[in-house]
């Protein structure tokens, strides 16, 4: 016990000693000699110069004139205030003219963070400890060799151990020197990470001169390209479910729209972009006098959105579509040119540029699932799609307006000698279609460009969602608007963004012209007449 109390004693001081010269080695104005003191600092494995490192990363470490020592500085307003770089022990502040900051390169700021990952790899933070070992496995530092097999003796947490394997192995295939064996087991742990960064090492391997290790490279190289093709396509599917979802929402409110009143509203565009900026405003308000509430502030919108998109449908019905019914081409060119009256309105109140709106922290980053990437964000509005259609299934079929909706949807006449208000369910659906659409808005600005020109990206698509699931059946704009959002994100690798939409045009034209009425006929007044 007393032999260990020393040693722990001794330790420190022994480090202190043998880097203390290397670190003021780091204040010589040749960049190679700098470089060649961090190699040394590095292979001392003495964690107390991380802060140094750090400093000199960061643009705080200095020499001072008088002496040459090297310190860590900063401005305090009567010059620099110096601390000891190993210790921590404040020195004092001297005038600015005293000291000489040590710049660096680029080439020494990546020597830098590869001497950092290799002298983290003792933190007890075991997240750290395998940031530490990725960057080791990025910089492939020989120097940092004899760190990575100390941690990987005393190493006892799986992810940890096996990042250090592969950092092992990454150091290993950078030595030709080496025996054809321990190669081979270095590229079977790389193959076994998988991911670009692996095929960048596997590559130049397929051509080696040793047979054994050019087909084994070449074998790990294939496996590696199939996995990642697979991580592709799966990742255009992901993509296509989050597009299928925005034009889910954008299409869901037209469905019930178009569905039981046969309206070709060309202004459902607008009244998605009226949701997106009444969330501009909410953030406005928020951000000006509760900016503590911010995180809330799309919760906060959403009802908001609804009644305003639903209020601005509910009037547009009643001033001007009851008059058209049963003209469809002047109703189309009615809530086209009321398209263009809104989109300059919010021009003259907001202004023609984007505005900015902002995401809560809890719809900010991604995370992993195998080589696949999900936002949080594109997830959430998945989720929220999903929702929004279920409430209005539960609406259609649950309550009295959803049974009034579908009895008008399917027969007018007979629902309104049934005794059934039709113009006032026409109304309520036109505002809950708006409304709709303006919750969509709520999701778009978290995704879209927020301008007077935001719904104009999603009408055409709508209607096309709409005409191809079967005009106002929502499980035919659900399956439409899903399929829709895959086909096209797998199409955009093969033949890009615009031929892709072309080619899934010309698919829903021949499709239509086989089933008129769509994947999932409905019987109703829109079809029959």
């Amino acid at each position: 016990m007393l032999l260990l109390l020393l040693s722990l004693l001794v330790t420190p001081l022994v480090w202190a000693q043998a880097t203390g010269p290397l670190i003021d080695a780091l204040g010589t104005d040749d960049f190679a000699a700098r470089e060649q003191a961090l190699a040394a600092l590095t292979e001392t494995g003495d964690p107390a110069i991380v802060p140094a490192l750090k400093a000199l990363e960061g643009g705080a470490l200095y020499r001072r004139l008088a002496d040459d020592k090297v310190l860590i500085g900063r401005e305090d307003g009567e010059g620099i205030a110096l601390t000891d770089p190993l210790t921590g022990t404040a020195l004092g502040t001297e005038p600015a003219g005293n000291v000489a900051l040590i710049r660096v390169n680029n080439r020494l700021r990546r020597a830098i963070g590869a001497s950092l990952g290799a002298l983290t790899l003792r933190s007890p933070d075991a997240a750290v400890r395998r940031t530490a070992a990725e960057a080791v496995f990025v910089s492939r530092d020989a120097t940092a060799l004899p760190l990575v097999d100390t941690a990987l003796a005393t190493e006892t947490d799986a992810k940890v151990k096996r990042s250090l394997e592969q950092a092992r192995a990454a150091i290993l295939l950078a030595d030709d020197t080496l025996p054809t064996d321990t190669k081979l087991a270095s590229i079977a742990t790389i193959a076994d990470r998988g991911g670009q960064a692996a095929l960048a090492l596997l590559n130049p391997l397929t051509g080696s001169t040793e047979p054994a290790v050019a087909k084994a490279a070449t074998e790990a190289v294939r496996l590696i390209e199939n996995k990642l093709a697979w991580a592709a396509a799966a990742q255009n599917i992901i993509y296509g479910l989050s597009l299928g979802s925005v034009l889910l929402l954008a299409a869901i409110g037209l469905a019930v729209t178009f569905g039981v009143m046969g309206v070709i509203n060309m202004a459902h565009g607008e009244m998605v972009m009226l949701g997106a900026y009444t969330t501009y405003v909410v953030q406005e308000v928020i951000r000006t006098h509760a900016p503590g509430l911010f995180d809330w502030s799309l919760l906060i919108a959403l009802p908001l959105a609804f009644i305003v998109a639903g209020g601005v449908g509910i009037l547009i019905e009643r001033g001007i579509i009851r008059f058209l019914y049963g003209r469809p081409l002047e109703t189309l060119l009615a809530t086209w040119g009321l398209s263009l009256v809104l989109q300059q309105a919010v021009r003259s109140i907001f202004g023609p540029t984007n505005m900015e709106v902002g995401n809560p922290a809890w719809m900010a980053g991604a995370f992993q699932v195998g080589d696949v990437t999900i936002t949080y964000g594109r997830m959430w509005i998945f989720l929220f799609g999903l929702i929004v259609f279920a409430a209005l299934m539960l609406l259609l079929r649950r309550t009295p307006l959803g049974l009034q909706m579908r009895a008008v949807t399917q027969n007018r006449s007979m629902a309104r000698a049934m005794g059934i208000r039709t113009a006032r369910v026409d109304a309520l659906t036109f505002g809950l279609g708006s409304g709709i659409a303006g919750l969509a808005g709520v999701a778009l600005s978290q995704i879209d460009n927020v301008s007077p020109n935001l719904g104009q990206g999603y009408i055409i698509d709508s209607f096309m969602i709409v005409i191809f699931g079967g005009v106002g059946n929502l499980w035919g704009t659900l399956v439409g608007a899903l399929s829709l959002g895959i086909v096209n994100k797998l199409l955009e690798p093969l033949a890009g963004a615009v031929l892709g939409k072309i080619l899934v045009l010309v698919g829903i034209i021949l499709f239509i012209q086989a089933r008129p009425r769509g994947l999932f006929a409905l019987k109703g007044r829109a079809i029959d007449h």
